[in-house]
């Protein structure tokens, strides 16, 4: 284990010291070693050692993610769809694994490694098809708020417990009258002395019912010149008198993933609730959320790697007509067809990760990179369960699981129409 931390950290050390940076770029490095096979060359669009991004240090990690995927969430996963959530059980041991928080520097109590990092985190909880455990959402999305943002006691108080697993991290944006828009919001925080009094509702809340913390987005001035000038972030802690946590929504997939409702009803929260400055929240969404775009794409691309090899696979063993259905020339067509869109999608994907450990990424290009890659998932998703046929249409089958767990991927994180408005936005400005 502590081996393990150490090389993890040794990626981020080996870089400038800027957070989230990557270690010397394979790109650069390459030549001094051999050469990483990109995946349309590689046996299986999988393959543990392919992509120039990535380095042996991140091949060792991968290894270790894979298999802890492989082992103590695969053969659980049909039991918490179930119930609706994983187990607690399942966060402590991601934690003991080094599997949260992997971008979150050393010295806020996290792992201390680079973004790529994460994202082989991301991909192969793809791999395996499991949508279950909230791990990118708390270690890449909420925790990035309270390491960035939050005051030193907030960041001591939370962040190792939540890279520990003994504190699960949720964000509450979303309302039932307000998603894509979040200027739009009507959560209310008023101040009451030192104090915030806050009442809202909100809803489709990953980790909501099993949160031990959460981010909330409320709006604090409703005198501002514009909505954007007037929300506030505010972290809320279960147990908190008035913060009522509604039913766990059934959702038509990632039935194992909690998603729930969440209530505050004059919750009284202290000024060291507030989350960075007040009246600064919406400018701390719009920095962090290219990050949580690129996240859903990168898993939305692993998606589609893991479907094409499940298909792969299925057609070379389905017989139809005496012979495998792999033989017939369209089914051959259809595979070329998928497998070119996949690894042309993967090569921007790619290119996308690796600005953002050079701390280049903008909001364009993340909106490109989420709206691209989701629309390909769903695409590639409805592919491969044509290919399987009546058996792609059986909940028992990997691919009904990642066919309807594929179509929210267009909506969260703001809908593709919301992206497609970002990237043309950029286009047409005459800034």
């Amino acid at each position: 284990m502590a081996a393990r931390l150490l090389r993890l950290r040794g990626l981020s050390r080996a870089a400038s010291p800027r957070p989230f940076s990557a270690q010397a770029s394979p790109l650069q490095t390459e030549q001094h070693g051999p050469k990483r096979p990109e995946p349309s060359s590689a046996k299986s669009l999988i393959d543990i050692g392919t992509r120039r991004i990535f380095s042996s240090d991140h091949d060792i990690f991968r290894e270790s993610a894979r298999k802890f995927f492989q082992e103590e969430v695969l053969p659980f996963h049909t039991e918490w769809e179930k119930d609706g959530q994983v187990s607690r059980e399942l966060w402590e041991k991601a934690g003991q694994q080094g599997l949260l928080g992997v971008a979150i520097a050393e010295k806020h109590g996290g792992i201390g490694a680079d973004i790529l990092s994460s994202a082989v985190v991301w991909e192969e909880q793809m791999y395996v098809n499991c949508t279950g455990p909230g791990f990118s959402l708390h270690s890449d999305i909420v925790m990035p708020y309270i390491a960035n943002y939050g005051s030193e006691e907030q960041i001591k108080h939370f962040i190792p417990e939540m890279v520990a697993g003994k504190c699960i991290g949720a964000i509450a944006m979303t309302e039932p009258g307000a998603g894509s828009d979040l200027q739009g919001i009507r959560t209310y925080a008023k101040k009451d002395g030192s104090d915030w009094i806050l009442n809202g509702s909100k809803v489709f809340i990953t980790n909501g019912w099993m949160s031990d913390v959460v981010i909330v987005v409320a709006v604090t001035n409703r005198e501002a010149r514009s909505p954007a000038h007037g929300i506030s972030l505010f972290l809320v802690e279960n147990g908190t008198k008035g913060f009522i946590k509604g039913r766990k929504l059934n959702k038509i997939g990632l039935k194992a993933q909690d998603t729930a409702e969440l209530f505050f009803e004059d919750v009284r929260l202290p000024a060291s609730a507030l989350l960075g400055k007040e009246n600064k929240g919406f400018y701390y969404l719009m920095a962090e959320l290219p990050q949580e775009r690129l996240l859903i794409a990168d898993m939305a691309l692993a998606s589609c790697e893991f479907m094409f090899e499940e298909t792969r696979n299925y057609v070379k063993q389905r017989k139809a007509f005496g012979k495998t259905i792999a033989h017939l020339q369209t089914v051959q067509h259809k595979l070329a067809e998928m497998k070119t869109q996949i690894c042309v999608g993967r090569a921007f994907m790619d290119n996308c990760l690796q600005l953002h450990a050079d701390k280049r990424l903008d909001s364009p290009t993340a909106s490109m990179a989420k709206y691209w890659s989701s629309d390909l998932q769903n695409s590639i998703a409805t592919q491969c369960v044509q290919l399987h046929g009546g058996w792609g249409y059986m909940w028992e089958y990997p691919i009904a699981k990642a066919f309807v767990d594929a179509r929210v991927q267009p909506i969260y994180g703001g809908t593709n129409e919301i992206m497609k408005e970002l990237i043309a936005r950029d286009i047409v400005s005459d800034k």
